[in-house]
């Protein structure tokens, strides 16, 4: 079974499946069928994290996240961010920043080939090949599609290069219409042929460079030759009897989400809604100065756990041996530089004010950016019971936290579980989607944002449960950002 954020994404993922391929090798496959179907979520401009877990071994969480750049470069060289208010509807805006300065050292080709080097068993080119067929041939815009482009229109005017692929003519691209770039295509199409190498060290990496630097970015030549993908011990904390494995530091999201649940698993469950929204409370508190600049020291989760306990897209994969593969990555909402002759949308993570609350520019070069991103499994017994993850920047940690409490303490399969309304809390603010029960607040001293309608605000939840007794698998893709399940 496979989750994913668009069709096409899932269903790349289910034929590799149906053809004999491992979790990993369907979640590559869709990993790159999604940078065609959802362009603008994911990339080879982006970045993200892989956890697998298999029977019988430790799972691994494999980080191939945007790391700061800067190497060999001076920091008055670099142009100013350039502010971008995004409207999500309901009140609730939030300003990224793009540009060449926004721009960090990606990740995604070099996490694709370690995925593939470390559990594969089908060769990268033919995982690769049904992708850049599909971007030379093009994709239909669907309805969530074209939300996303018209959501970060003003992003893609900012150059006349994205401009130029996503209003040809003038006119944003709109539901019905075809998104094509067959420049794409042939860099999808390296990758599968050489790997990752041109995209760190050959003639990807010296375009990509090239045209940062000439637009006031300070990504070097030596950022990417330095970087690589990182295979890391999961952070593991415990509910309900469960295990639940997910992204360790230097990630934000996955202690923030530990910590949420284990003040909820202290309690008899199920959890209200004003057990909830304190457990959130409690983790945004957490993210003070010395928290983020503790996220990088060695053994930093068992310290802070310890003491407290005692523009993204996610695909998530269970195969008939019981391998699970959860994987989110990002663009953030790009930046707005697509390299010509690559189709390579660079990030904007360098401009994400969620990633950098202690100022832009903040990290050194080489460090990699404290992601929200957390993709999650949850075992029982040792047996994966639920693989998922989310986009959303912020909105994440609730995202998950909300589907892990439907799923584990209300039963309910993944596509209940999904459609469940959602509440986030930040900064003094409970925002609510319809059917949220906020008279079991009583009296509430925060402020309430209350939305119409369910809105891709509240994150995009890809999961595949796997029932513990019956082996029977369900998946479901949230229906905030288009997404499905396709059954091997």
């Amino acid at each position: 079974m496979v989750a994913a954020g668009h069709p096409l994404t899932a269903q790349a993922g289910a034929d590799v499946l149906r053809a004999g391929g491992n979790a990993v090798d369907a979640a590559v496959a869709a990993m790159l069928t999604s940078w065609v179907a959802e362009p603008l979520l994911s990339g080879p401009g982006a970045g993200g994290y892989m956890l697998v877990s298999e029977p019988g071994k430790p799972p691994v969480l494999l980080d191939f996240f945007v790391a700061a750049p800067g190497y060999g470069r001076e920091p008055q060289d670099r142009a100013p961010l350039v502010p971008v208010e995004v409207d999500f509807g309901g009140d609730a805006t939030q300003i990224f920043h793009v540009g060449a300065a926004s721009c960090g050292t990606y990740g995604n080709p070099a996490g694709i080939d370690a995925a593939v080097r470390r559990w594969g068993s089908v060769a990268l080119a033919d995982l690769a090949a049904p992708a850049a067929a599909l971007a030379r041939d093009g994709v239909v815009v669907n309805t969530q599609q074209a939300e996303v482009i018209l959501l970060l229109e003003w992003i893609l005017r900012t150059t006349p290069e994205c401009e130029a692929v996503y209003a040809p003519g003038g006119a944003l691209l709109n539901v019905g219409d075809c998104w094509c770039d067959p420049a794409l295509g042939d860099t999808i199409e390296c990758l599968g042929r050489e790997g990752c190498a041109p995209f760190y060290s050959g003639d990807i990496a010296a375009a990509v460079v090239e045209w940062i630097g000439a637009h006031g970015g300070i990504l070097s030549a030596e950022d990417l030759s330095r970087y690589e993908a990182i295979e890391r011990v999961p952070l593991c904390v415990r509910y309900r009897g469960r295990s639940v494995f997910t992204n360790p530091p230097p990630s934000a999201g996955g202690i923030l989400l530990a910590l949420a649940l284990g003040r909820l698993d202290a309690e008899p469950g199920p959890p209200s809604l004003q057990q909830i929204i304190r457990a959130m409370d409690e983790a945004q508190d957490e993210r003070t100065p010395e928290f983020l600049d503790g996220l990088a020291e060695p053994g930093f989760a068992d310290t802070f756990l310890g003491s407290r306990l005692g523009a993204t897209t996610h695909i998530s994969v269970i195969d008939a041996a019981g391998r699970a593969c959860a994987v989110t990555c990002t663009n953030g909402e790009g930046s707005g530089i697509l390299v010509p002759g690559t189709g390579l949308h660079v990030n904007n993570i360098m401009g994400e004010e969620d990633l950098s609350p202690l100022g832009f520019h903040h990290a050194p070069a080489g460090r990699r950016m404290p992601s929200m991103m957390s993709p999650t499994v949850v075992t029982a017994e040792g047996d994966v019971h639920v693989a998922l993850g989310s986009s959303g920047s912020n909105r994440i940690r609730s995202a998950l936290l909300q589907t892990i409490v439907a799923v584990v303490d209300h039963g309910l399969p993944a596509a209940a579980a999904l459609v469940e309304p959602r509440v986030h809390f930040e900064g003094g603010v409970i925002y609510a989607e319809p059917g949220i029960p906020l008279d079991e607040l009583g009296c509430n001293p925060y402020e309430i944002k209350a939305f119409r309608a369910k809105s891709m605000f509240f994150g995009g939840v890809q999961a595949v449960t796997r029932d513990p007794e019956t082996g029977e698998l369900s998946g479901a893709g949230d229906p905030r950002r288009g997404g499905v399940a396709r059954p091997a």
